[in-house]
């Protein structure tokens, strides 16, 4: 084990200070886990105290789950990395690519040059975008009605592509689409499968896309940053939602998440459970966009995320952001991450054996206070190690 002073300290003072509502946070090494704490409260109107077994909305953290998932099925030879998706998902391969607006507004589509395939849904370079993040597909939206996937309409992945598959990086929606895609393949829900293959063998009891009444009274709210402050919000996904979504969806609590990617940690397997194989984790922890760059993302709507800037070099492997050199926190060279809309994060560092997950629950993404608090945490940890 180790000293959890300074751990406990760095987080109960950011939440004594008002610079976050609440906080629970923990770690593991390939020893198991090492740290979990909570402190502030889950919603500032009520004042509940933030405890460990407290209900998050992990958002984008669902990535990495699905991901995994597709992965499952490439071992099994169920899906092929560079196979084009329209074979499992038709309606894949009648998206059209978003050019430019005519004088009166009209948006221009054209045929894209390549099709959609698996590797570039898992590393978001298949010219499927966020419209918070693209202010081009913002006005498309806008133009056409065509709805917000955040409202759970399943007619909201017909958006057109930004740009040609596999000629660019920029985030968004490939994740969602990979979840249809995972259904068509294997005949069961999304939620379903993922219970079968990662929760349940896992032992992730908390986490899915529906929350039982108890885990309801242990929800924490999605607080908004606002000029005046923190406030409480209603914030969360859909409840009823045409469809699960793979990319965003998911509940779960900190201790949950961190057996899953404690499970990617040990190359693939937890408590005697192989959900993986470890030449498939280690593949996933590779550069799979070659010479492509992750670019800046420049917020179309503020009150859901900030303007997010990545370290030069940042490369994508199958479903993880890979840092192409050693952080000043202390996590290493080649270590993989990524976060969730509300300002949750996660790492895993696999050169020295330590994994970490984060969770706030506040709008908009990349919010300072949040994120300096994260890389507050993990230098903490680091130094305890």
């Amino acid at each position: 084990m180790i000293n959890t002073q300074g751990l406990d300290a760095r987080l109960k003072r950011a939440c004594d200070d008002g610079a976050v509502p609440g906080v629970i946070a923990a770690v593991a090494t390939v020893d198991g886990p090492i740290y979990e704490g909570a402190f502030g409260t889950r919603d500032l109107a009520t004042g509940t105290p933030m405890t460990t077994d407290t209900i998050v909305w992990i958002a984008s953290m669902t990535k990495a789950v699905t991901g995994a998932a597709a992965m499952q099925l490439v071992e099994r030879g169920t899906l092929a990395l560079d196979e084009p998706m329209a074979r499992v998902m038709p309606e894949l391969g009648e998206l059209k690519v978003l050019e430019g607006f005519a004088a009166d507004g009209t948006p221009r589509l054209r045929e894209p040059k390549s099709p959609i395939t698996l590797r570039h849904l898992l590393t978001h370079t298949s010219g499927l975008v966020y419209e918070f993040w693209n202010a081009d597909l913002l006005r498309y939206m806008e133009k056409t009605g065509l709805p917000s996937l955040a409202g759970g309409k399943i007619a909201g992945l017909q958006a057109p592509l930004a740009f040609d598959p596999g000629t660019k990086w920029e985030y968004g929606i490939s994740i969602e689409w990979l979840g249809k895609i995972i259904e068509k393949a294997t005949g069961r829900t999304l939620g379903e499968y993922l219970a079968d293959e990662i929760f349940r063998p896992l032992g992730m009891a908390e986490t899915g896309f529906k929350l039982s009444p108890a885990q309801e009274a242990r929800l924490a709210k999605v607080h908004a940053r606002t000029p005046e402050g923190l406030v409480p919000t209603d914030f969360r996904p859909a409840p009823d939602a045409e469809f699960e979504s793979g990319g965003s969806a998911l509940y779960s609590t900190v201790g949950d998440y961190l057996r899953f990617t404690q499970m990617l940690l040990q190359g693939g397997a937890l408590g005697g459970k192989r959900i993986l194989r470890p030449e498939t984790v280690a593949l996933m922890g590779q550069n799979a966009m070659g010479d492509i760059d992750t670019r800046a993302l420049k917020s179309a709507v503020p009150t859901l995320s900030t303007d997010v800037s990545f370290i030069e070099g940042m490369k994508w492997g199958l479903s993880f952001m890979i840092n192409p050199a050693p952080l000043a926190t202390g996590r290493s060279a080649g270590s993989l991450s990524w976060a969730g809309l509300a300002n949750s994060y996660y790492w895993i560092d696999p050169a020295k054996g330590v994994t970490g997950v984060f969770a706030t629950q506040i709008l908009p993404f990349n919010d300072a206070e949040a994120f300096h608090l994260f890389e507050a945490f993990e230098e903490a940890v680091y130094a305890a190690l």
